[in-house]
């Protein structure tokens, strides 16, 4: 049992690694603790050697070992702290002078030389809410070696999914884009690599849809929003996400709709013997597209919330949304029966009821008791 509190500090202590881990997503035990250890700020990080660094605190952490990233960060301000997984050591941040202790105890699996500092397991050290990736999930530790580093990967893969999204994201991609993850970081392909090609995708879709080829541009299209999930994968799991590939991932998503919804309409003129008028439809949907846009900015910037994350009906809607990926099933379904001109002329149906209930969501969060909570975090 613990028999003191642990102490908060503002300072940025020196990490040191214990033990040498098993390889995971094409990088060393070490080489991703470095990545995750620089996310949380700490920029001293070197292999234990036996030597205290010459600082007020040290933190001293298992390689043979796998964390929610969270943790670090959490851990990092916690002096006097030891994290403990089933009960066994495998990180702590002490004073200097106590890192041998802890070093010698997280090796040997064994709390023998540090009882008196605070244990902590990783559900005490650290909130179950993730409000980046929009859902709730206890942080973890896992052991790393080569019979569960399979179980690892399906692990860190699953926490680097966003809780909320839509049910193509959600329900289609995740067992093809762990394997396409898998092969990326193998062979050491970047996310910024993934994001370009989606880039060609959406020029080939929009050449496609422009020239009446709707199935073989909704193929191109489907491609590139499964490249637009492994992308974000692999920069989670290889913890190599940067400002300029979030810039370049999210601009590419946030631009190329109204896009496709052009060249869909130009397609359709040009390839249907009597095409009804889509002017209507097209603008509805992309009119529609920017205003949903504006409203979800104005739902954040009022309540300091996601849309999507206040109530379980908001997460529950937000799988089928007037956005991409159901826009595009909708224009599937239509375009497979021989009906792309309707294909459309639904999805800005669909814009139109979706603008409504958005307004409807403003409305009811407008009278709520302030501050709204999301039910991801209760």
């Amino acid at each position: 049992m613990p028999t003191s509190a642990p102490a908060p500090t503002t300072t940025t202590p020196p990490v040191r690694l214990v033990g040498e881990g098993t390889p995971i997503w094409g990088m060393t035990s070490a080489e991703r603790l470095v990545r995750m250890c620089a996310r949380a700020g700490l920029d001293d990080v070197a292999a234990w050697d036996g030597i205290a660094p010459v600082n007020d605190s040290c933190l001293v952490i298992s390689a043979d070992h796998v964390y929610a990233q969270v943790l670090l960060g959490d851990l990092a301000r916690q002096v006097g702290t030891v994290l403990t997984s089933e009960g066994r050591p495998v990180a702590a941040h002490v004073a200097a002078d106590r890192a041998a202790d802890v070093a010698q105890d997280i090796a040997d699996g064994v709390l023998s030389r540090a009882t008196d500092l605070a244990q902590v397991e990783p559900e005490a050290l650290s909130t179950a809410y993730d409000e980046k990736l929009r859902k709730r999930e206890l942080p973890y530790v896992m052991p790393l070696t080569l019979a569960t580093v399979r179980a690892v990967e399906q692990r860190t893969f699953a926490g680097s999914y966003k809780g909320v999204t839509d049910f193509v994201t959600l329900y289609c991609w995740p067992k093809p884009a762990i394997a396409v993850v898998r092969w990326c970081a193998k062979m050491r392909i970047t996310p910024n690599m993934v994001t370009s090609l989606s880039l060609v995708l959406v020029l080939a879709a929009m050449w496609l849809f422009w020239n009446g080829f709707f199935i073989t541009g909704l193929i191109s299209a489907w491609l590139m929003t499964f490249l637009d999930t492994v992308d974000g994968k692999l920069a989670r799991v290889t913890v190599t996400s940067t400002k300029f590939g979030n810039v370049f991932d999210h601009g590419i998503d946030l631009i190329h709709p109204p896009f496709w919804y052009w060249a869909w309409v130009v397609g359709v003129v040009a390839t249907v013997d009597t095409p009804p008028d889509l002017t209507w439809a097209f603008w509805i949907t992309v009119v529609g597209y920017v205003l949903q846009r504006v409203q979800e900015g104005i739902f954040i910037k009022a309540f300091n919330m996601e849309m999507h994350i206040w109530r379980r009906f908001d997460s529950l809607y937000r799988l089928v949304v007037a956005r991409r990926n159901p826009n595009l099933a909708l224009l599937t379904v239509f375009a497979l029966v021989g009906l792309p001109a309707e294909g459309l002329i639904a999805v800005a149906l669909w814009t139109a009821v979706s603008l409504v209930l958005h307004s409807v969501q403003i409305a009811q969060a407008a009278k709520a008791t302030k501050p709204l909570t999301s039910w991801l975090d209760r």
